[in-house]
């Protein structure tokens, strides 16, 4: 479980984060959304130690992180996955070589290990003997999961991920989405994800954070999302045309049955 509190950050005379408050829960995809320029990467880098806020506490499993020393903090670290927007998978190294590159980092592992732990993330993300391949060989999808692959491998207690569906197909959206969370909640991973699209909001929004301009402006999961009456939320949620149906049926549900 991640913990923030009173989280504050500016950049100059700008204040971008005002005060934020949430909880991000193992086991759960947690989800932090808002338009462009609301505080979500800032947040993002403020709880990974990218950022240091001017103000506030950030939590790892109740251990204050934001005051920790430069090697208790990379003690975190470890235990950290990232899924970046751009895959950021090296072009010049294979398949095999891009995902073991945490473990030879940070391991003591024969290399017949690390090699078996990768054969291993390969195949949770449906990527079997693919080793030997380039970035380039490969589709975006599966760059996608290469990178969940990366994520994964030291069997990190939280996982990062930003933009996962960013430049992908509704289709092979849909499989990240179904592979995120079923990573999450089979490793019981305290997973935390930016992101734009409002699909994967609905399908696996187990807990949400709205930010709007730089404030917490609704937290929920995806069931309450259908009932708010939070107009900017609403606004942002439902601007297509497919969940706003989506929306007018599950409230014609619920009128039905309070009747």
């Amino acid at each position: 479980m991640i913990e923030i509190s009173n989280i504050h950050k500016s950049f100059g005379k700008q204040q971008v984060l005002k005060g934020i408050d949430s909880v991000f829960h193992k086991g759960k995809t947690n989800l932090i959304i808002g338009k462009s320029g609301s505080g979500k990467t800032v947040l993002i880098k403020c709880i990974v130690g990218l950022l240091r806020p001017e103000q506030g506490s950030v939590k790892y499993d109740g251990q204050e992180f934001l005051t920790m020393t430069v090697n208790e903090k990379k003690e975190i670290r470890k235990q950290i996955g990232m899924l970046f927007q751009g895959n950021a998978l090296f072009d010049s190294m294979t398949v095999e070589e891009n995902i073991r590159f945490p473990l030879d980092m940070f391991t003591k592992q024969s290399m017949s290990e690390k090699v078996d732990r990768v054969n291993e993330v390969l195949a949770k993300v449906q990527l079997k003997d693919t080793n030997h391949k380039f970035p380039s060989e490969i589709s975006g999808g599966m760059q996608k999961r290469v990178g969940i692959a990366r994520a994964i491998v030291l069997n990190p207690k939280y996982l990062f991920c930003d933009e996962p569906n960013s430049g992908l197909d509704p289709k092979t959206a849909m499989l990240i989405d179904d592979l995120i969370r079923e990573i999450t909640q089979e490793y019981n991973i305290t997973t935390v994800i930016n992101t734009h699209d409002m699909n994967s909001v609905v399908r696996i929004g187990d807990n949400i954070l709205y930010l709007y301009q730089g404030e917490k402006n609704w937290q929920g999961d995806n069931e309450q999302l259908f009932y708010t009456d939070n107009q900017d939320l609403t606004d942002f949620i439902f601007a297509s045309e497919f969940l706003q149906e989506a929306k007018e049926f599950r409230l014609q549900n619920w009128k039905n049955r309070k009747a």
